[in-house]
């Protein structure tokens, strides 16, 4: 049976700024929890019980959201990769594999068969199928793989492998013409303890640039896993938005939006302050705890608003995603966006113009600091 995970959280998340400017990726809120949350809960219902999670960027959020585990019903543990400078985390991390060989290193904790896992992706997969396999095939090392389009391919690692599903290339993130299968990496992998002396541990070591290459000359067992699973990959902004409009319209087995049903199709928190009278509402919506929607908004699901929010009266959203503690101005229209206190996108990641903008910033500020004035387009 399958008992260890090791999460890799370590990354800046480039990819997802602005989103990740006060956030670490595995914190960004999906549905109202982050996502790594939603990988932890679904270790737990698998049955692993023991997990290790490697940190750099913004390390803290991650370290102290989640903590010891015991909250989810698992044990946690944490790898920080950088150094303490004058009081301050100074992040340096060390790549995917380099952390499976700092975390062993340290505790040897990779002594059995150990999953390891993205901390920005919601799964389903049945992980105790797949270790079984994996172990039946007598494999060192396994990934995990799903079919994307050909356009997509220069976005992921591409697996190119024999009828029985053994690996003979690795491509890491070719582009479209290049690409020897359409067969993607999920950062789903199952390790033997093995591979830990084949990964250098005095530099950075990355898992599918450069170990699964080395596996594949050494002609060691390396196979791919294909299954039929729910994979929803954050890589991108404009990926950010589309899941949580999937989400919300509910397509996706076992997710459900929280809280209580307050109108056909609106969900809410506690104690929110919403004028129902004159709200032009059509769901999926959801009202986080502590808002107050003043009268005459209109709100076009699927649109999340979270805790704490303040949308001033007229205020149009649409299919939008509002973090907590933003503020709304007055007559503004939010359609495709993504707001949080300090900025506003559009959902294909795009910043929205300045002079375009009319939000409020946080909702915990004073009227007093309130910034600029023009509409949310």
């Amino acid at each position: 049976m399958l008992k260890k995970a090791v999460i890799l959280a370590a990354g800046r998340g480039t990819r997802l700024q602005p989103l990740t400017y006060d956030l670490p990726k595995p914190m960004i809120p999906l549905l109202g929890k982050p996502v790594m949350e939603h990988i932890v809960e679904h270790l737990a219902r698998q049955g692993v019980r023991e997990i290790m999670v490697n940190v750099s960027h913004m390390a803290e959020q991650i370290e102290r959201y989640f903590g010891d585990g015991r909250r989810f019903g698992v044990r946690i543990g944490y790898s920080f990769e950088g150094w303490l400078d004058g009081g301050q985390l100074t992040p340096a991390p060390v790549g995917s594999a380099g952390a499976l060989r700092k975390i062993h290193d340290f505790g040897g904790f990779i002594d059995e068969t150990t999953a390891v896992l993205c901390g920005d992706a919601v799964i389903d997969l049945d992980l105790q199928l797949a270790y079984r396999l994996h172990r039946q095939q007598g494999a060192a090392a396994t990934v995990v793989t799903k079919a994307v389009a050909e356009h997509e391919v220069s976005n992921y690692g591409i697996v190119v492998a024999r009828p029985d599903g053994r690996v003979v290339s690795f491509q890491e993130k070719p582009r479209p013409e290049q690409a020897l299968s359409l067969m993607a990496s999920t950062g789903i992998y199952f390790v033997e303890p093995s591979l830990m002396p084949l990964i250098p541990a005095d530099r950075p070591y990355d898992i599918g640039s450069e170990l699964f290459p080395d596996l594949v000359r050494r002609g060691l067992p390396f196979f791919q896993q294909c299954h039929d699973f729910e994979w929803l990959d954050i890589g991108r902004v404009s990926d950010y938005w589309r899941i949580v409009q999937r989400l919300m319209r509910g397509g996706v087995a076992g997710i459900s939006l929280p809280g209580r049903e307050a109108r056909e199709g609106v969900h809410t928190g506690l104690n929110v302050d919403v004028d129902w009278s004159s709200l032009r509402c059509n769901g999926p919506v959801y009202i986080g705890s502590g808002t107050r929607i003043e009268p005459g908004c209109t709100l076009n699901g699927p649109v999340w608003i979270g805790n704490g929010c303040r949308i001033e009266a007229g205020a149009h959203i649409e299919r939008s995603v509002v973090f907590d503690y933003a503020h709304v101005g007055a007559n503004a229209t939010a359609r495709e966006l993504i707001v949080s206190g300090r900025y506003c996108v559009h959902h294909d990641g795009a910043e929205a113009a300045p002079q375009l903008v009319h939000w409020r910033g946080d909702a915990r500020q004073r009227d007093s600091e309130a910034t600029v004035a023009g509409s949310l387009t």
